[in-house]
């Protein structure tokens, strides 16, 4: 992907149940009510007209609950974390067992903000620690409020919480955010990428990130080359082994990376992730038995508090180092930015503040040449920020493939975002196109007040 570095040489790229609601029927009339969004843009600019500001009337959380068939004997491999370093939390080595079908629950929480003039904005889903500050904290702040006012939407609500701007209540912030602009691009009648500027491309190429996947040796080379054959010609792998698995654990961690080269070739991009589960002199020990592999980027060696070991690496290796997920807003990610302390950014605009703070991030991005690759266990948020923005800062999406989660990710949804030959097309509903699917939700819970 243009813009993100495959590899460094010093500094120089190479390539880079409270309140009981209705049950599923009450999801067919949500739907049903989201038609008449779809019109030509002079009948929004008549709705503005005759009906005034957007004020926000309600903010609820829907709990969808639901069932789907898996096989959980398999596609559950562990990644390394960093409590691996105690031998009593590290778990045994994986292995597989197939035709463990199950009937497993599925429960996902959507934020629904609904408005005096009947129009709603909706996001999701959404991780589990959002809903409580999202009603304990942030709903007050939103009732009666224009929802066209984003900027200061946004600005009151990272004000109203100055304990915690991180964590829980920047993710709550997120949806909110995200909801606004699904809200705002119903208004006019567009889809949200057109309401941060338009589109920058026909199609947006994703990397295939490869979670929960055996990394048994012939188990990942077939995984490997479907994903090759799948059009994917950039893929992620997560690494199982940290320090507490000592030399044992870093052959295997460089194991992997050997049969990945050798399977996808010369020529594909191979990026790889340690989730926080290392330290620097694993690290550096690491990348120096790997890099004639040339790996793309190696992702999150250690926490991101631990700004000092991200600039100590990037100096001391050629690989280069991808962190950012678990950074909350443009002022810590300026950080890292000024310390020269990373290759690719990787905010999540689930968590990161939304899609305003996305694009904010953006720009302070493209003042030091730095690629930004969201990561993208949500599609919606990531995707429409990419095809808004240039090539060069927003150069490709993630797609996350773990086959024990993403399956049931967007579960309750008729159209969910699905890259085609490793490329997402342009979307063309209105707003984020979340119609839900009656037929999939089996109890449908609303949520409001305290």
């Amino acid at each position: 992907m243009s813009g993100a570095p495959r590899a460094e040489r010093g500094h120089t790229m190479k390539r880079r149940e409270f309140l009981l609601g209705s049950t599923a029927g009450a999801v067919t009339t949500l739907v049903a009510n989201a038609q008449p969004f779809r019109t030509p843009g002079d009948r929004f600019f008549d709705f503005q007209r005759s009906n005034g500001p957007l004020v926000i009337d309600e903010v609820e959380m829907l709990e969808l609950e639901g069932h789907h068939m898996m096989d959980t004997g398999i596609n559950n491999q562990y990644q390394v974390k960093g409590e691996y370093i105690y031998d009593d939390m590290r778990p045994p080595e994986y292995v597989e067992h197939p035709s463990q079908i199950e009937n497993l629950p599925v429960r996902w929480s959507y934020l629904r903000l609904r408005t005096k003039q009947g129009l709603e904005g909706i996001f999701g889903p959404i991780d589990w620690d959002a809903p409580t500050v999202l009603r304990h904290n942030f709903r007050r702040f939103l009732l009666g409020r224009d929802a066209l006012a984003h900027e200061t939407l946004w600005d009151e609500l990272y004000r109203a919480v100055p304990f915690s701007r991180s964590g829980a209540h920047c993710m709550a912030l997120s949806a909110i955010d995200n909801a606004l602009w699904d809200l705002r691009a119903k208004y006019y009648g567009v889809p949200v990428y057109k309401l941060l500027g338009g589109h920058s491309r026909e199609s947006v190429e994703a990397y295939a990130s490869s979670w929960m996947y055996s990394l048994e040796p012939n188990a990942l080379r077939k995984q490997a080359t479907i994903n090759k054959q799948n059009g994917y010609g950039k893929q992620k792998w997560f690494l199982a082994y940290g320090p507490g698995s000592g030399e044992e654990g870093i052959k295997k961690n460089v194991e992997t990376v050997r049969i990945l080269r050798e399977t996808v070739g010369d020529d594909d991009d191979l990026m790889f992730d340690a989730y926080n589960g290392w330290t620097l002199s694993y690290a550096l020990e690491w990348a120096r038995r790997v890099e004639q592999y040339h790996p793309r980027w190696i992702e999150e060696i250690v926490a991101t508090d631990k700004l000092d070991a991200f600039i100590a690496f990037r100096r001391g290796s050629n690989i280069p180092v991808a962190t950012g997920e678990h950074l909350f807003g443009r002022w810590e990610v300026e950080k890292f930015l000024q310390a020269g302390a990373i290759s690719v950014i990787q905010t999540d605009p689930d968590w990161c503040g939304g899609i305003s703070e996305l694009v904010k991030i953006g720009t302070l991005a493209s003042v030091y040449d730095i690629p930004v690759v969201p990561h993208g266990h949500g599609v919606y948020a990531s995707m429409h920020t990419i095809f808004s923005q240039s090539p060069e800062t927003f150069p490709c999406a993630e797609y996350l493939l773990a086959p024990m989660r993403m399956p049931t990710w967007y579960y309750f949804e008729k159209h969910p975002p699905v890259p085609v030959n490793a490329h997402f097309a342009l979307p063309t509903g209105v707003g984020f196109n979340v119609e839900f699917d009656p037929a999939k939700i089996e109890k449908q819970t609303v949520i409001t007040g305290n």
